[in-house]
């Protein structure tokens, strides 16, 4: 007797969950010769090509099961997800417009949407859903840690904190609610959550990923009103608790950076700063995370002919299909060696501009603030000749202690040992320094002291740099209405400040680990 496609479907999901990538790729084919365009079983095989490497193959799965146009709440959530890694936006919102009005689709659809929107920076498009879920149900948490989470994006940090704050009468237990509402403002010693927060961590009970949400928040809070040594505890607690959750080892990023270092240079146009083609001319602000990308991102938006985009993903997805291989995050130590064998970067840097085309309007420059964008230099001087790269340049301890203290996602594992930061950060800058020598003109070093303390001569230096007149909008910072989706999100709304005292310096001794790493000889 034949077994049923649920059937045959559980049997998948048994090996996929085991890791036997091969059989749940047969038992998944099986439903589809059983039911051709089954969505469920074509999204599922885009998942195990993915977790295999193999890009192209999972692309395509996912634009199939897209084809298809699946009307179940769950394989829609899931193929969102796909969608979006794939920075496929305009399929992913023809599935979103197949649903019908917006008062049709149930609020975990909308917020599942929402959420993949808000990735690929469509910050009002998220809102959008995120109104429509809130309308229909005004009481559920999800709803509004979400809409203030993108109302903060937005800079309407006002509406973000009611949301929050309601979401916390009705549901005090959420960690995450706490540590959005600690980032809205700063805390005063007479209205602050630290109380609060430190009776949350002591209750027994808590995950690591809620552990550290909650010390995220009270170091934030506590650094707010003055009491360093209670903050460093926390961020200890909460580094801690989150480094727990990661699966990392620093020779991860030695081996990427000595396979990078490794690679031909390109031989073939290598234009000078001021040379340009006729078309789309793309400016990749890069360096570390926390170096003040977003800040040089918000002002060049101020210029006519430069539209800000955000953090985008989508030049490592050209990279991913060169080398049809899914690597993770960024970029990996695999898929540097693969674009070793050869990859046409013609191609890439023309199937790149073709997939920005969608975001952008009349200007003709447009920015890719991707901070660890940095990695890839060398393909896209090698891909897109007319780009412009801009790097920014921050004092290694105040870098360093910004990405400390920082809650990121799982894409910078290095982030949360003083020691593996450091250590991350010598092979940035010997990464950096291999790339000034490869490809000599073609990046410009942008210091973030000197862009907060003389902003309108270093915008000056990056306008000459691009091939643009300087204009005075540039500096009107408080003008910018764009979407912000980086952690600087709040910071950037207000004007450019040039701090007298770093912030590090009450956490020196605290830091000593992380000033003695970076202080060491490069391996």
């Amino acid at each position: 007797m034949n077994p049923s496609i649920s059937e045959l479907s559980q049997r998948a999901e048994q090996l996929a969950g085991q890791g036997n990538w091969h059989a749940a790729r047969e038992a998944y084919k099986a439903i589809l010769a059983r039911q051709p365009g089954h969505a469920g079983a074509l999204t599922q095989l885009s998942y195990v090509e993915s977790l295999q490497g193999h890009y192209r193959a999972a692309r395509e799965y996912a634009l199939g099961a897209a084809a298809a146009k699946p009307r179940e709440l769950p394989v829609l959530a899931e193929l969102a997800k796909r969608l979006r890694t794939f920075n496929e936006a305009e399929v992913l919102q023809d599935c979103l417009r197949g649903l019908g009005g917006l008062d049709r689709v149930p609020i975990p659809l909308l917020l599942a949407f929402a959420a993949q929107l808000s990735y690929l920076n469509r910050q009002e498009d998220a809102l959008r859903l995120l109104d429509e879920a809130k309308r229909a149900d005004p009481d559920y948490p999800p709803t509004l840690m979400a809409r203030a989470q993108i109302l903060t994006y937005l800079g309407r940090f006002q509406a973000a904190e009611q949301d929050l704050q309601y979401c916390l009468r009705r549901a005090p237990e959420i960690a995450q609610a706490w540590w959005l509402v600690s980032r809205l403002r700063k805390q005063s010693k007479d209205a602050n959550h630290v109380e609060r927060l430190r009776r949350l961590l002591a209750a027994p009970g808590k995950r690591p990923d809620e552990v550290a949400l909650l010390a995220y928040a009270l170091h934030k809070e506590l650094d707010d009103i003055g009491d360093f040594a209670g903050a460093g505890e926390a961020l200890t607690l909460a580094c801690r608790a989150k480094r727990s959750t990661l699966k990392y080892q620093s020779e991860e990023s030695r081996r990427l950076v000595d396979a990078l270092i490794a690679l031909p240079t390109g031989t073939g146009d290598m234009r000078t700063p001021g040379e340009s083609d006729a078309g789309r001319v793309p400016i990749f602000i890069v360096g570390m995370h926390r170096s003040g990308t977003t800040l040089l991102e918000q002002l060049l938006d101020g210029h006519g002919d430069i539209h800000g985009v955000g953090e985008l993903y989508d030049f490592t997805s050209q990279m991913r299909w060169a080398t049809d291989y899914h690597c993770r995050g960024v970029i990996d130590e695999t898929l540097a060696r693969k674009a070793a064998v050869g990859v046409d970067y013609a191609a890439a840097g023309q199937g790149y501009l073709q997939k920005m085309e969608w975001r952008l309007g009349k200007e003709r420059f447009f920015t890719d603030k991707l901070p660890s964008n940095f990695l890839n230099i060398g393909f896209i001087c090698q891909a897109l000749p007319q780009a412009k790269i801009l790097h920014m340049v921050r004092d290694p301890v105040e870098t360093c202690f910004s990405n400390l203290r920082e809650l990121f996602s799982d894409a910078n594992p290095y982030s949360y040992d003083q020691d593996e930061l450091a250590y991350y950060h010598r092979q940035y800058e010997r990464l950096m320094a291999h790339w000034r020598q490869a490809y000599p003109g073609r990046v410009l070093d942008v210091d973030y002291g000197r862009l907060t303390r003389d902003t309108e001569t270093v915008l000056r230096e990056v306008a000459d740099f691009c091939g643009l007149e300087f204009e005075p909008g540039m500096l009107a910072l408080q003008e910018r209405t764009r979407g912000v989706a980086t952690a600087s999100a709040v910071q950037v709304r207000d004007r450019v400040v040039a701090l007298e005292r770093p912030k590090w310096a009450p956490y020196e001794d605290y830091l000593q680990p992380l000033i003695r790493g970076l202080r060491a000889e490069t391996a």
